[in-house]
């Protein structure tokens, strides 16, 4: 058996692993990489993958959020026609996600063909997109759902099991039986897996008591995150400061998961009356339409959301939420000089309504800013937590002037303490164990935490295009 590592090996993005056995080549993830210039370079690159794509039998995919899914129709585009299995909550997922992201290539491009005409040039060194709206709806039917503890058979030597990893809906665990010459083998992969104890959605299946092969993510591998009701103070402590100022408190937040938490959080503050009522509005087609999702999947949600779900329907003017849908009244949130409490995708700051949000609210002093998800290396958000006093949007100089509040307690990822604890449900260490997705200065620090705190020896931290051989 053969695995390569084509992303997340040394980074958190662009997630990609092939595994190869005497008769079965399949994908785990497909992912787009993010982060800035170099990640544009990055998925340039994957024009061709560095595989025959048409030799892969199918495809898993542990979740939604595009550093896993996002390359899915560049493989579709390239020849891929084989089957890629997921859950059903992920599909619904990706009929949004997919499309939009082709949508946000499209318009780029268009952008900078636009630009490099208005300043002289003839836009040849402009990139296309990676595929178009078309091409990526003509992905959709290649999808195949996996319930939670089903069973499949993708291969006659392969046999997979979906498991809740509780990181954003419909994420899943990978357990991998491969059979063939010999004993059968299993392969886990942790894809991203989610705190306990967490708003929103049911907490991680515990792991498999053994494995022969592990592949862990790493992104918060490092450190430990705050405790939820320290984060609840520092949302309060930033609410009131902008408040008192009379300004506007933006929350650039990812449209699948952390808008959702968000919403639940705010809510659930305003129930215990540490908040006063609240106004909030949503500016994101995509965390709409994601929300109407999770929606749609009650079994999913913990009994704690149903609680708080009941009691809003119940007091329905102690927090009002308006899900923004026109661009005209996205425009209109921009005349608002106080007061207002705006959630806006991207979470990283990357592209959609959040640039306009923060291009109109950063160089004001009286407003907030207030950063609750995972900034990747070379992002505007990554840009603004590291203190920048300027940026740039759209291509213009924007001063920072704005508060800008960090909040770590709701990341969507486990911690390393929460990582260990997963893995303790190993009865013996996998034979091979790969840390990945993760930066590399998180990635080495886990794989220490793993020998320190479990006594595992054979930990691995795969480099970008690595293959190896088991």
């Amino acid at each position: 058996m053969r695995i390569s590592f084509f992303g997340a090996a040394g980074e958190v993005t662009g997630s990609c692993t092939l595994v190869e056995t005497g008769d079965v080549r399949f994908l785990v993830d497909c992912g787009m990489f993010q982060g800035g210039g170099e990640a544009r370079l990055k998925n340039q690159r994957a024009l061709d993958f560095g595989f025959d794509v048409r030799k892969i039998d199918f495809v898993l995919l542990t979740h939604a959020h595009i550093d896993h899914s996002g390359l899915l129709p560049r493989l579709a585009v390239l020849g891929f026609r084989g089957p890629i299995y997921t859950t059903p909550a992920t599909i619904d997922l990706l009929e949004v996600l997919l499309l939009d992201s082709a949508h946000i290539q499209e318009k780029e491009s268009e952008w900078q063909l636009r630009h490099q005409r208005r300043i002289g040039k003839s836009g040849r060194g402009v990139h296309p997109p990676l595929y178009t709206v078309a091409q990526a709806q003509a992905t959709l039917p290649l999808l195949r759902p996996a319930d939670y503890g089903q069973h499949i058979k993708p291969a006659e030597s392969v046999r997979v099991c979906f498991h809740d990893a509780g990181h954003i809906l419909g994420s899943a665990w990978l357990e991998v039986t491969i059979s063939g010459e010999g004993r059968p083998r299993k392969l886990v992969f942790s894809g991203d897996l989610g705190m306990r104890d967490r708003p929103v959605l049911n907490d991680p299946e515990p792991v498999v008591p053994t494995a022969d092969v592990l592949l862990i993510e790493s992104t918060y591998g490092d450190r430990l995150h705050r405790p939820l009701p320290e984060t609840e103070d520092e949302i309060v402590a930033a609410f009131g400061r902008t408040q008192a100022c009379h300004g506007n408190l933006i929350i650039p937040s990812f449209a699948v998961g952390r808008t959702q938490e968000i919403i639940y959080l705010l809510a659930d503050l305003v129930r215990r009356e540490r908040l006063a009522p609240l106004k909030v509005y949503v500016d994101s087609p995509m965390a709409n339409e994601a929300t109407r999702i999770t929606l749609a999947h009650p079994a999913l949600l913990d009994a704690e959301t149903h609680e708080l779900t009941a009691w809003l329907r119940e007091h329905p003017n102690k927090m009002k939420v308006e899900f923004v849908a026109d661009v005209e009244a996205s425009r209109a949130l921009n005349e608002i000089r106080s007061g207002a409490v705006i959630i806006s995708a991207s979470g990283m700051c990357e592209a959609g309504r959040i640039k306009y949000h923060l291009r109109e609210n950063l160089p004001r002093s009286e407003c907030g800013v207030l950063i609750a998800g995972f900034q990747a290396a070379g992002t505007l958000g990554r840009r603004l937590v590291d203190g920048a006093r300027l940026v740039h949007i759209f291509g213009e100089p924007v001063p920072v002037r704005a508060r800008i509040y960090t909040v770590g307690g709701l990341s969507a990822h486990a911690d390393q303490a929460g990582l260990i604890g997963w893995l303790k449900g190993f009865h013996a260490p996998p034979r091979h164990t790969f840390v990945v997705h993760g930066e590399a200065t998180a990635a080495v620090h886990f794989k220490e935490a793993i020998a320190e705190q479990l006594g595992w020896r054979d930990v691995q931290l795969p480099q970008q295009g690595e293959s190896v051989s088991l």
